[in-house]
């Protein structure tokens, strides 16, 4: 078999595996509200994320082709796939890393550090522009963005509702977080299982199986979206529990406010400019938003700053982590 079509397959399976580490360690991000305020049975509620991220990435064409062709250049042939293995192995690595000690960081940013680190390595060219229009920036504004709508989100609804009975709104509340959480699943989809599908075709372009331009084969739609869909359904326990119960004490009116302005800011991006921005940081900072309503105590502020450190270095790290990969699989070239 030819050795540049044996490290496409090869890329395609790493980039599998990343999309699977991707689920189990973002299903906090559609769910962990749901699952916190008992508005969902933990199983149910992964079941139910599963499906919106299986139908989401077929809604991600435009995310999928930004992560494709918006971010490197890359030479065609083995060179190209072996830095692609490489950026995917050191973005895996540090998703494991922070799943283990329950940070929600984001796997979008592991993503696309380990594929610069890698890059670099490899000496060939990093697109910086598309990276500061199209990561950097997004991943400044998205959170101040979700921060500011979830306060004033949850400031509305507590404004709207003044005169009910609590027990009669949580049980309402809990209904409404059905609605909000799948919707935040098929943003977390249209984002997430995207970003696989985006390094699938850019591997398929640097081995010259897939012109630029060209329609996604509809086969990458469906391994992405299933590999993303059983790694959600995986659950990643451990981050779950650090969105859900360590970073405010989530009601179901609160887990409500935090969904919905999650997945608002992830269609609006998803849809309008193609960007592919954190769908962790998004709704991580409208769960502070919401939080922050409840007074200065009402947000675990150490925890919350433990989160914000692991969101800053995820990136460099992830790139480091993907140059080194990249020096010893240079030889196999």
């Amino acid at each position: 078999m030819d050795s540049v079509l044996v490290a496409v397959v090869v890329c395609i399976g790493a980039a599998l595996l990343f999309g699977y580490t991707n689920g189990f360690h973002d299903s906090a991000n559609a769910i962990a509200t749901s699952i916190s305020t008992r508005a969902l049975r933990p199983r149910v509620a992964l079941g139910m994320a599963a499906i919106g991220n299986f139908i989401g990435a077929h809604l991600g064409g435009k995310v999928a082709a930004t992560v494709a062709s918006g971010l490197v250049e890359l030479p065609g042939g083995l060179d190209g796939i072996l830095i692609v293995i490489a950026g995917l192995l050191g973005a895996i690595t540090w998703n494991f890393i922070t799943w283990y000690f329950g940070l929600p960081t984001s796997s979008s940013h592991s993503l696309f550090g380990g594929m610069v680190g890698a890059t670099i390595a490899g000496g060939a060219v990093v697109l910086w522009s598309g990276i500061v229009d199209k990561i950097v920036l997004p991943t400044l504004i998205s959170p101040l963005v979700g921060f500011v709508l979830g306060f004033l989100v949850m400031i509305a609804v507590y404004w709207l509702f003044r005169r009910g009975r609590p027990d009669k709104l949580n049980r309402g509340f809990r209904h409404a977080q059905t609605v909000s959480a799948a919707a935040m699943s098929l943003g977390h989809g249209m984002q997430d299982a995207a970003k696989v599908m985006g390094i699938i075709v850019l591997a398929l372009t640097v081995g010259g199986y897939y012109t630029e331009g060209a329609p996604i084969p509809e086969w990458v739609y469906l391994a992405s979206a299933a590999v993303m869909a059983a790694g959600t359904y995986a659950g990643g326990w451990r981050i779950i529990k650090t969105m859900g119960r360590r970073i405010i004490d989530l009601g179901p009116p609160q887990g409500f406010a935090a969904e919905t302005v999650a997945s608002a800011v992830l269609y609006a991006n998803t849809f309008m400019l193609g960007a592919p921005i954190s769908t962790t940081h998004t709704i991580t900072s409208a769960i502070m938003g919401v939080g922050s309503t409840g007074g200065k105590r009402a947000v675990r502020w150490g925890v919350a700053r433990s989160i914000v450190i692991a969101w800053i270095i995820t990136f460099p790290i992830a790139a480091l982590v993907g140059a080194l990969f990249y020096l010893p699989i240079q030889f196999l070239g």
